[in-house]
C-alpha cells in the first residue's frame, strides 16, 4: 500500500514548514519551559492563521471538518519543530466537545481560530499547561466539568510539558450522562493518534540532527558518519521511523482504534529509539541544556507514554485483532 499526500496536503505541510522554520522555536520552547507563555501563544495564533486547529472542528463551529490526514500532516511538522502546549489536548477537547452540541458552540469557535487554547483530563490524569489554557475540561466518569482551576506545578521529564493536578471543586459542570463517556472515547482515541503524528515528528527531527552533526564531527581525520557502527545506529532508527509512517497515516485513513493504537506504538518506539541513538552518537554533549537537542530528546519519552503507553496499546491492538 502506498500513502501519498495530494498536493494540496503536501502544500500545506511546506507551509508549516516554512512558518516553523521563521519561528525560531527552540527559544519559544525554553520560553515556555521557563512559564513565559508570550512567545509560545504567538506562535500558536499564527498556527491557527493556516487552519491547524480548524481541521479538528466541525464546520458548523467555523472549523473544515475533522481531517484525520490534514491532522497527521499537521502535527508531524508541530513534533518536528518542538512546538510547545496543549496542541493534543485543544484538537482532543474539539472532538469531545463535538459530540456534546450545548457545549460546543460556546467553544469551538475560538478553537478553530486559533483563539483558544484547551487542556484535557480524563479519569484523574494530570493535565498539560493548566496555567496558560483558556479553558480546562475535566472528564470524571460521565460527568464532564470546566476545572475551577489547578494545583502546583508537577515534575515533568520534558520541561516544555507543565503537568498539573486540576481542581474540579467548584468547576462548572457542563455535561452529564453516557454521552459524556462515548465522547471522552473519542476525544482519547484522537489524542493517540495526534500524539503518535507529534512522535513521528520529534523522531524525524533527532534523526536529522543526529545525522547532520555524524557528518560534520570527525574522529581520526573522518567524519564520525562514515564509520559503519554509526551508520548502522542511523539506519536502525530511520528504519523504525519510515515504518511508523505508514501506521500513522493508515489510521488516518480509517480512524479505527485498534489502527491508531499500533500508529501509536510504533512512533513512539520510533521515537524513543531515535532518541537513544541520538544522545549515544552526540556523546556528552547530548546531555547539555544549551544543545538544542536536548529539546527534543526530552520530548521522546514523555509522548512515547502519553494518550497510551505502549503495553496499554500492544493490549489493545491484540483486543482489536481478535475482535475483543
Amino acid at each position: 500500500m502506498r500513502f501519498l499526500l495530494d498536493a494540496e496536503q503536501a502544500e500545506f505541510g511546506r507551509t508549516l514548514d516554512r512558518l516553523l522554520t521563521a519561528a525560531d522555536t527552540p527559544e519559544v520552547i525554553r520560553a515556555w519551559s521557563s512559564g513565559d507563555h508570550g512567545p509560545g501563544r504567538a506562535l500558536w495564533s499564527r498556527l491557527g492563521g493556516t487552519g491547524v486547529f480548524a481541521l479538528a472542528v466541525p464546520e458548523a463551529y467555523g472549523g473544515a471538518g475533522l481531517l484525520p490526514v490534514e491532522l497527521a500532516v499537521s502535527f508531524t511538522e508541530l513534533g518536528r519543530f518542538g512546538v510547545p502546549g496543549p496542541v493534543v489536548e485543544t484538537a482532543a477537547v474539539a472532538r469531545l466537545l463535538d459530540c456534546l452540541p450545548d457545549v460546543a458552540k460556546e467553544w469551538l469557535p475560538g478553537i478553530a481560530s486559533g483563539d483558544v487554547v484547551a487542556s484535557l483530563g480524563v479519569d484523574g490524569s494530570y493535565v498539560l499547561d493548566a496555567d496558560s489554557a483558556d479553558a480546562v475540561f475535566v472528564v470524571c466518569g460521565d460527568e464532564l466539568r470546566l476545572a475551577s482551576g489547578h494545583g502546583p506545578l508537577l515534575p515533568s521529564a520534558d520541561p516544555a510539558r507543565r503537568l498539573y493536578a486540576p481542581s474540579v471543586e467548584g468547576g462548572t459542570l457542563l455535561a452529564r450522562g453516557p454521552d459524556v463517556r462515548d465522547a471522552a472515547a473519542r476525544a482519547v482515541d484522537l489524542a493517540a493518534f495526534l500524539t503518535a503524528a507529534q512522535s513521528l515528528g520529534v523522531g524525524l527531527s533527532l534523526l536529522h540532527r543526529t545525522v547532520e552533526y555524524a557528518t560534520q564531527r570527525t574522529q581520526f581525520g573522518s567524519p564520525i558518519g562514515s564509520f559503519q557502527a554509526v551508520k548502522h545506529r542511523l539506519a536502525d532508527a530511520l528504519t523504525g521511523l519510515e515504518f511508523a509512517r505508514p501506521l500513522v497515516f493508515g489510521a488516518a485513513l480509517s480512524m479505527a482504534p485498534g489502527d491508531i493504537a499500533a500508529a501509536k506504538v510504533a512512533a513512539g518506539e520510533a521515537s524513543y529509539a531515535a532518541a537513544r541513538a541520538a544522545l549515544q552518537l552526540h556523546g556528552a554533549i547530548g546531555y547539555t541544556q544549551e544543545l538544542d537537542l536536548s529539546l527534543w530528546l526530552r520530548k521522546a519519552r514523555p509522548l512515547r507514554d502519553a494518550w497510551g503507553a505502549p503495553a496499554d496499546c500492544r493490549a489493545r491492538v491484540l483486543a482489536e485483532g481478535v475482535g475483543g
